[in-house]
């Protein structure tokens, strides 16, 4: 490679002073491979973008309508509801409280019961978390399931879990205390409720006992 002259620098070998081997006015022949690539990673990368909104926007369509006059409905009748006095909760008396049959929603979380019922718009019959509602949601939020596999008929103890599982179902129960209303807990089989008095009764339901 040397200086031509005038400032500019020419690869031995080369007549037209340029860098490379192609005309003046000629871009190197890497250039326009390398030109289409990035045409091609600009198209992914739109409809990659399209594909996301696209999925927004079903998932609006799905659950987003769904909050539209019945749903409305729904919430008033579930913030005209007294607070629920404290009891102890079998897996089938659990099962009542899912929105559909009693439009109050409870669920469990690592053996506590919480009302959920302000939050129907997520755990209602309609609601994306809506698998939960009335039954024992330990698993399914430990596993980040949101289907049947997550959810047991009988009492589920939780014991195949990992470190990591029963560390996730703790957090998710601190945070279902400080947002929820705790009303009780979710009894083993054989075990007899709690008899709670008035004065435990009016204690604040966000505080474990």
């Amino acid at each position: 490679m040397a200086d031509d002259g005038d400032g500019r620098l020419r690869t031995e070998g080369s007549s037209d002073g340029g860098l490379g081997s192609g005309g003046a006015g000629e871009p190197p022949a890497g250039a326009a491979a390398a030109a289409a690539v990035v045409g091609g990673e600009m198209l992914l990368n739109v409809g990659l973008l399209a594909l996301a909104l696209l999925a927004a926007y079903r998932l609006y369509l799905r659950w987003g309508t769904r909050s539209g006059p019945g749903g409305a409905a729904r919430q008033s009748q579930a913030a005209a509801l007294p607070r629920m006095k404290r009891r102890d909760f079998s897996l089938e008396q659990l099962r009542e409280f899912d929105g559909a049959r009693d439009p109050r929603i409870l669920l469990a979380v690592n053996g506590k019961v919480f009302d959920v019922t302000k939050g129907s718009k997520f755990y209602g019959p309609e609601g994306p978390y809506g698998i939960f509602a009335g039954r024992d949601a330990s698993r399914g939020l430990a596993t980040f399931c949101l289907d049947k596999d997550a959810l047991r008929d009988e009492y589920d103890d939780l014991s195949d879990l990992n470190a990591v599982q029963m560390e996730s179902v703790r957090e998710w129960e601190m945070q279902f205390k400080e947002k929820y209303d705790y009303v009780g807990r979710l009894l083993k089989p054989g075990e007899e409720p709690s008899e709670y008095t008035d004065e435990e009764d009016t204690k604040d339901h966000t505080k474990q006992e």
